[in-house]
């Protein structure tokens, strides 16, 4: 499995953020991570990121145990936000170079590693230009560009799309699509329910709790719903059954 997680819980002080939740994540799946803001989404990546340790429970990515081998997951994974940290004054190429250099690409293989990129995802005529002149569906198509270079197996996307156009969302998941196909992982939030269609699996949270896993078909036919909207509005209202 790419990602275990057998009862795991975070609390800050007396408030309990993830109510020991269990779930896998199979090499080459995208697998869809939702529920309305403070359902403990974000707080659940950053522990499976390395960024925060958690308070009980087990949870291994790639591999490497998150309580001692956090370093080892965050130069392993690529982790992509709607904040993303862009650094406007560079060029594309620039933040390219400077991403390779955070994740410790071999120097020999920066040059092919970019050229390869820019090439997949159409930037080539674009690397001369500043990040801050770039529109969003292009920033975002660098910012994955440097989430990719060090051609991570387990890519993060915490609402990646937020804030894009409907034309460069579809060429997005294209991208994602085929990135599944070569095999990479793909653990993603969204609450765009065109996107979490796409996802072979959906997980949802609600007031820390895991209460719903399973396919979006599967997901619709035991609501008796005739959407995710309306399957993803049940679950933000009233919660739902049992933690999975």
């Amino acid at each position: 499995m790419t990602v275990m997680v057998k009862n795991l819980s975070k609390s800050f002080g007396s408030l309990r953020a993830v109510n020991n939740i269990s779930f896998t994540v199979s090499k080459g799946e995208i697998f869809g991570f939702l529920g309305p803001n403070g359902s403990g989404k974000s707080t659940t990546i950053r522990m499976l990121c390395g960024l925060l340790t958690p308070s009980e429970g087990e949870a291994r990515v790639l591999g490497y145990d998150v309580y001692r081998e956090a370093e080892s997951i965050r130069q392993n994974i690529g982790y992509l936000s709607q904040h993303f940290s862009l650094y406007e004054e560079l060029t594309v190429k620039e933040n390219m170079d400077f991403y390779a250099g955070i994740y410790a690409v071999p120097y020999r293989r920066v040059k092919e590693r970019i050229a390869a990129l820019a090439d997949w995802l159409e930037l080539g005529d674009k690397m001369r230009t500043r990040a801050q002149h770039l529109s969003g569906g292009w920033k975002q198509r660098l910012a994955l560009a440097c989430a990719l270079v060090h051609q991570p197996p387990l890519l993060f996307l915490d609402e990646p799309t937020a804030g894009v156009d409907p034309a460069s969302r579809r060429q997005f998941w294209d991208i994602l699509k085929e990135l599944s196909d070569r095999g990479t992982t793909i653990f993603v939030t969204t609450h765009y329910m065109d996107e979490a269609e796409q996802c072979g699996r959906l997980a949802f949270m609600h007031q820390g709790d895991l209460i719903a896993l399973d396919s979006p078909a599967d997901l619709k036919a035991d609501s008796g719903l005739n959407s995710l909207e309306e399957v993803f509005i049940q679950f933000a209202q009233g919660g739902g059954g049992g933690n999975e």
